[in-house]
Formats: C-alpha cells, sequence, structure tokens
C-alpha cells in the first residue's frame, strides 16, 4: 500500500465503527421487533445487557489477538461474526435466537471491530489521544441515530415482519464494508510512514495488564467507569419508551427522531470531551461529564413528570454529551495513566467495565415492568452519577516512580 496521510486511517476507522455501533441503535430495534413478538419489557432488554456483555469480550479477544495476528485478519473475523448474528436474529421467533445472534454473535464481532480500529487508529495520533479517540467514538456513537432511522424507515407501521429482511441486509453492508475498509488498517512503521508527528503528553507510567489491573488508580477509574456507563445505559436502553410515555401520540418516526438527538449528541460529545481532555487536568474533564448527567437526569425526571418533550429532548442532548464522554475518558486515561505500549490489551480490560454496567439496562427494564413509570428509571440514573461522584474524588494519576 502506498503511503497515505494519517487522517486517511481515521477516516476508514470512523466508517467502520458506523458499522460496528449498530449495536448501539437497539432501543429503536426493540420497539419495532416487538410488533410482532410481543415479549415483555425485561426479558427484551437482556438482548442489549447479553451485546453489552459480549462486545467487551469481543474487545477483550482482540486486544489479546493483536499481539500475535494483524488489525486486518482480526477485521475479517468481525466482518463475519457480526454480520452472522445478523442473520440468525432474523429467523427468531422469541428471544433464544435473538440473545444468540444480535445478543452474542453480533456483540463479539462489533466488540472486536472496535478494539482493532481503536487500537491501531490511535497509535497514529501520539499527539491528540483524547480528539483522535473522541472523532472514532463519534462514528461508534453516531451509528445508532443512522441505523434508527433507517431500521424504521425500512419498517414501516404496519408491516410487522420487515424488520427480518432488514437484518439481512445490514449484515450483507456491514460484511462488505468491513472486508474492504480492511485493507486500510496497519500500524505506524509497519508499510505506512508519517504518522507519529509529535510526541504528545507523556504517559505517567508504561505497565502491562497484570500491573495495572492491582494499581489502586486503575481499580477506582474502573469503579468509576461502571457507574457512568451505567447511568448511560439505563437511559439509552429505555429511551423509545420513555419518549412514548412522555407523548403516547408520537409516531414510530418522530420517537426514532427524538432518540436520534440522543445518539446524535452522544457522537458529538465524544469529540467535546476528547478535546477537552487534551487541554485539561483528567479531573476537570470528568467533573464536567457528571456535572452534564446530574443535569440531565433532574430534566428527564421532570420531563416524564409533567409530560414535557422539550424537556425530554434536553435531557437526551445532555445525557448524550455526558454518556459519550465516557468511553473517550476511558481511552484518553489508559493511554495516559499506563502508556501505549500495552493498550490495547490494557484498554479491552477496561472496556469490560461494561459486562456490569450493561445489567443497568436490565434492572431498568424490570423497574420500569414494577413501578410502570420511567420516572423511576431517571431516578436510578441519579443514584449512579451521585456514586461516581463520590469514587472520582479518589481517582489520581499514577505517579512516574511507582512501579
Amino acid at each position: 500500500m502506498k503511503k497515505l496521510p494519517r487522517s486517511i486511517y481515521a477516516i476508514a476507522g470512523v466508517v467502520v465503527l458506523l458499522m460496528a455501533g449498530i449495536i448501539y441503535a437497539w432501543s429503536v430495534m426493540a420497539s419495532v421487533i416487538n410488533r410482532e413478538l410481543n415479549i415483555d419489557q425485561g426479558s427484551l432488554s437482556l438482548t442489549f445487557t447479553l451485546v453489552m456483555i459480549t462486545f467487551c469480550l469481543g474487545g477483550l479477544l482482540g486486544g489479546i489477538a493483536g499481539k500475535k495476528t494483524s488489525p486486518r485478519n482480526l477485521l475479517w473475523i468481525a466482518a463475519i461474526l457480526f454480520p452472522m448474528g445478523l442473520i440468525i436474529s432474523a429467523y427468531t421467533n422469541g428471544v433464544i435466537l435473538l440473545y444468540l445472534g444480535f445478543g452474542i454473535i453480533s456483540g463479539l464481532g462489533s466488540g472486536i471491530a472496535y478494539n482493532v480500529i481503536m487500537s491501531t487508529v490511535s497509535k497514529w495520533f501520539p499527539d491528540k489521544q483524547g480528539l483522535i479517540s473522541g472523532i472514532l467514538l463519534m462514528g461508534f456513537g453516531l451509528s445508532s441515530f443512522i441505523a434508527g432511522k433507517l431500521f424504521v424507515y425500512m419498517n414501516p407501521e404496519g408491516d410487522v415482519t420487515s424488520w427480518r429482511s432488514a437484518f439481512k441486509l445490514f449484515a450483507i453492508v456491514i460484511f462488505v464494508a468491513m472486508v474492504i475498509l480492511s485493507f486500510f488498517f496497519v500500524l505506524p512503521g509497519e508499510t505506512v510512514s508519517g504518522g507519529a508527528k509529535k510526541a504528545g503528553r507523556q504517559p505517567a507510567l508504561d505497565i502491562p495488564a497484570k500491573k495495572m489491573m492491582k494499581h489502586k488508580s486503575f481499580l477506582l477509574y474502573y469503579l468509576w467507569a461502571i457507574l457512568t456507563t451505567g447511568a448511560g445505559l439505563t437511559i439509552v436502553s429505555q429511551a423509545s419508551g420513555m419518549a412514548k410515555e412522555v407523548n403516547g401520540g408520537l409516531s414510530a418516526g418522530t420517537i426514532a427522531t427524538i432518540v436520534g438527538i440522543l445518539a446524535i449528541t452522544n457522537g458529538l460529545g465524544r469529540v467535546i470531551i476528547g478535546a477537552l481532555f487534551d487541554k485539561m487536568s483528567f479531573n476537570t474533564v470528568m467533573i464536567i461529564d457528571m456535572a452534564t448527567f446530574t443535569i440531565s437526569s433532574a430534566a428527564l425526571m421532570v420531563a416524564v413528570k409533567n409530560n414535557s418533550v422539550v424537556l425530554l429532548i434536553i435531557g437526551f442532548v445532555l445525557c448524550g454529551i455526558a454518556y459519550g464522554g465516557v468511553p473517550t475518558i476511558n481511552s484518553a486515561i489508559i493511554s495516559d495513566f499506563f502508556g501505549r505500549t500495552n493498550f490495547p490489551l490494557n484498554y479491552s480490560i477496561t472496556n469490560t467495565n461494561l459486562i456490569i454496567a450493561s445489567f443497568a439496562s436490565t434492572i431498568a427494564g424490570r423497574l420500569y415492568d414494577t413501578k410502570g413509570t420511567y420516572f423511576s428509571v431517571a431516578v436510578l440514573m441519579i443514584i449512579y452519577v451521585m456514586l461516581s461522584v463520590a469514587v472520582s474524588l479518589f481517582i489520581k494519576r499514577p505517579d512516574s516512580t511507582e512501579v
């Protein structure tokens, strides 16, 4: 391959993550699928929990395998798994094949693709770790908006089975796109030059995963990531239902647009928070993120209580920005705290926080089934945020003298 400017790899990475991020369109997809299957909310929400768990496992496998094979080979594996899961899901008549297809197989494929792109492309931008993380993750976040709108368009309200054909079409597009774009992913120094132009902010440490996992800074940050991710997933997984409760007269298209606002600001939040990370201390960025979450929680509680679509949109905008900032902070902090040499595996280990945090969506679904209102879901969100504030007070950047 000829020498290419590093921006090309960033663009290719964003496109791949647009494919991988379709798993976040589950809130919209579930509403369409349930017209035919009529599954209770708690059982349906478990699909999203499973996809978050297997997404993390896929990332972990990608991080481990990254030391033994090329990014291209790993992306080919993702290009097989993700579409396979969608096709299996298209033949379901209940939750079992949804769990197996979308929840497990597609989740693994998405996680592998995510880790490959984040760990490969970020090495081309050592001088802009926060910004490049935000730009890449913007693609991942915006995917739910684009896929959600397409899914609703392809599934008019009078047709309860067309979602099956939509899943098959998505599978074909994802397979073709990932295979073609896999040829763009190489590490700096392999066949392409011109990537690392500046050293950027130097990491505090450069240590392997085993040592990182025992470090107090990592353990506290990992807990913070669980809580803030849980806060975001609580709303992301229930967004469509929350919009329906606020105004039952909204059409499926309007609901998809409102939920899409959440997705758009999720993408923007990743870039905004990433850019801030390159200019401010990590403490300040975390405070900004948690404050945004807090205001969002308040807006959503008032929106549900007073059936205010305006406040609902404000709450979704702020939640999207705050939740979008969390994975960007994850990427930037792991690179900043523990170095770039072991970043692929260290980052994938950090992302396993989703395995625990993903249960927030199931809890939220069960909470709604019990209480019959999404007000309780917004309360659950603020509880997670308050706990994250307490944990953040003890997180410190490791001292360079620590072993």
